[in-house]
C-alpha cells in the first residue's frame, strides 16, 4: 500500500501545541502515513500562501487534518494570520464538495463547557477528539482507519455472514458491554464501580483463552506475531480503563482486584495442568501480552503520579495453585510477569532479522497511538528492573536495548532533585534514602555482568537515577 500523504494545518498558539502537534505528525508518521508540515517542509524563501493552496487543492494530497484549539477557531472565524488564509481555501473544498472525505478536524483542547473548538464552516461535520488521555487511543485509531479509508465497521454483502462471526477470522474477548458501563461507573463515583470493575477483569481473564495456540500451519513464530497483533485492540481498551481508574478511581478496593486480576492470568503463562505434551514457546504470546498489560498498568499509575498505587502491585505476592511449573501452590513476585520468549528468538535467527531485542521492536512499536509514551514504558521497565534487583530477583528491561536516544535520568528521578519529590517515590525502589542505592550502583561497577547486556549494548543506572542529583533541592 502507497504511504497516504497527508498535510496538518494548525495554528501556532503556543510552544506546547507546536510541540503537541508536532508529536501527532510524528506519530502518524510512524504509522506509515507521509505527513507534510509546514515545520518540516515550508522553507525560507517559500510562498507561504502558495504551500497552503497546494496543500489543500493539490490531488496528490489525500488527506487534510485541521487541528483546532481555541486560537484555531477563532482565527479562522475571523479570518486572520496564516490559519485564515487557510480556511478561506479549506472553506471553499468543504462546502464545494459536501460528500468529501478529505478534511477531518482533530480536537486538541476544549472549553469549560466541555465543547470542542470548532471553525463556524465545520460545525455540522464529526471530528475525531484527541484531547482526553483516557480516550487518545482509541481516537487515534480512528483517525487511522480514516487516513488509510480502512472503517471499523464495514457493511457485509446482503445474505452473508458477518465476517466478525465467522469461525477463524475473529476472535472477541466479548468486554466491550463490560468495559463501557465499567467506565462509566468509575467516572462518575457509581456505587456498583468496584463491582463493575471486578466484572470487566473476571470476563477478560475469562476469555483470553480464546487465544490460547492450538493448531496452526506453518510456522510457529508467524502465529505468535499474528496472535499478539490480532490481541492489540483489547490491549488498548484496558489502557484506557486503567487510565481511567489512574484518574477517577485508584482505590484500595479496586487496586486490590488488579492484583488478583493479574494473579488470575499468571496460568495463561504456564503449562496447563491437563496438557501432557508441550514445548517451552507454546504460550509465548500469553507470556507477552501479559507482560506488556502489567508494563502498561504500572506506567499509567507513575504517569499519573499514583506511587502507592503502583508500588502496592510491585509490594505484593501472586498466588500460583499447584500443578504448574512450579509444581506445588506458591507465592510469586511480580517478576513472574517477565519470563522468556524463545518463538521470538527463534524468529530473529530464522528471518535474519539480526535484531538486538524483538520484544523491544514490537512493545515500540505498538506504543504508537497508544496514548502512553514509550519512554514512560522504558522508565518503568527500568523501574522494575531496579526494584527486582533489591528483592534479589530478576527483571529483564528488554526496551532499554532503546535507551541510547534517552540517556539521561527518566521523568520521575529528575523530578526527584526535589526532596518532596523523591518521598512520594522512593517507595518505587523500595529505599527509605538516597544513600540506600550506593550498595547496589557500586555492585554493578565492580561487576558489570550483573547488567542487562545487548551484544555490546548496556546501560548506566546512575546516569538513569540521576543518582548524583536525588535529594540536592528541597
Amino acid at each position: 500500500m502507497t504511504a497516504p500523504k497527508l498535510f496538518i494545518s494548525y495554528s501556532w498558539s503556543s510552544p506546547e501545541h507546536e510541540q503537541w502537534v508536532l508529536d501527532l505528525a510524528t506519530a502518524l508518521r510512524d504509522s506509515g502515513v507521509d505527513v507534510i508540515l509546514d515545520k518540516w517542509d515550508l522553507k525560507e524563501g517559500n510562498d507561504a500562501v502558495a504551500f497552503m493552496e497546494q496543500m489543500v487543492t493539490n490531488s496528490e494530497i489525500k488527506k487534510v487534518v485541521i487541528v483546532s484549539d481555541e486560537i484555531y477557531a477563532a482565527k479562522a472565524n475571523g479570518r486572520s494570520g496564516g490559519v485564515g488564509t487557510e480556511t478561506q481555501i479549506i472553506s471553499k473544498e468543504v462546502y464545494d464538495n459536501q460528500s468529501q472525505d478529505k478534511f477531518v478536524a482533530v480536537i486538541s483542547e476544549k472549553d469549560d463547557n466541555d465543547k470542542p473548538f470548532l471553525p463556524t464552516y465545520y460545525k455540522s461535520r464529526i471530528y475525531i477528539d484527541l484531547s482526553e488521555a483516557d480516550k487518545y487511543s482509541e481516537n487515534f485509531e480512528r483517525l487511522l482507519r480514516w487516513i488509510f479509508d480502512k472503517p471499523l465497521y464495514v457493511k457485509p454483502r446482503l445474505g452473508s455472514i458477518p465476517s466478525f462471526l465467522s469461525e477463524g477470522e475473529h476472535i472477541s474477548l466479548g468486554t466491550t458491554a463490560t468495559f463501557k458501563r465499567c467506565v462509566e461507573a468509575l467516572r462518575n463515583g457509581k456505587s456498583y464501580s468496584a463491582g463493575a470493575f471486578d466484572e470487566y477483569c473476571n470476563v477478560f481473564a475469562a476469555n483470553l483463552e480464546q487465544f490460547r495456540i492450538s493448531k496452526y500451519d506453518g510456522e510457529f513464530d508467524d502465529v505468535v506475531v499474528k496472535s499478539i497483533e490480532e490481541f492489540l485492540p483489547f490491549r488498548n481498551e484496558a489502557i484506557q480503563l486503567f487510565t481511567v481508574v489512574a484518574q477517577y478511581s485508584p482505590t484500595p478496593e479496586v487496586m486490590q482486584r488488579t492484583h488478583r486480576f493479574f494473579e488470575s492470568l499468571i496460568p495463561y503463562m504456564l503449562k496447563p495442568a491437563h496438557v501432557s505434551q508441550w514445548t517451552d514457546w507454546d504460550f509465548d504470546n500469553f507470556r507477552f501480552l501479559i507482560r506488556e498489560l502489567f508494563l502498561y498498568v504500572v506506567a499509567i499509575l507513575i504517569k499519573h503520579e499514583r506511587f502507592q498505587q503502583a508500588n502496592y502491585l510491585l509490594l505484593q505476592q501472586y498466588y500460583l495453585p499447584g500443578n504448574s511449573d512450579y509444581g506445588q501452590d506458591v507465592m510469586v513476585s511480580f517478576t513472574v510477569f517477565c519470563r522468556g520468549m524463545s518463538s521470538l528468538g527463534h524468529r530473529n535467527q530464522r528471518l535474519k532479522l539480526n535484531r538486538l531485542s524483538l520484544v523491544a521492536d514490537i512493545l515500540e512499536k505498538r506504543s504508537k497511538g497508544s496514548g502512553v509514551d514509550f519512554r514512560d514504558l522504558m522508565q518503568t521497565d527500568f523501574l522494575l528492573f531496579m526494584r527486582a534487583e533489591r528483592d534479589s530477583s530478576r527483571w529483564w528491561p528488554d526496551t532499554l536495548v532503546y535507551v541510547g536516544r534517552f540517556n539521561s535520568a527518566f521523568e520521575i528521578f529528575a523530578r526527584s532533585v526535589s526532596r518532596s519529590y523523591f518521598d512520594k517515590v522512593k517507595c518505587l525502589l523500595a529505599i527509605d534514602q538516597v544513600s540506600d542505592l550506593s550498595e547496589q550502583l557500586e555492585g554493578y561497577k565492580t561487576d558489570p555482568r550483573r547488567l542487562p547486556k545487548w551484544d555490546f549494548d548496556s546501560f548506566s543506572p546512575s546516569t538513569l537515577l540521576g543518582f548524583e542529583q536525588l535529594c540536592k533541592k528541597a
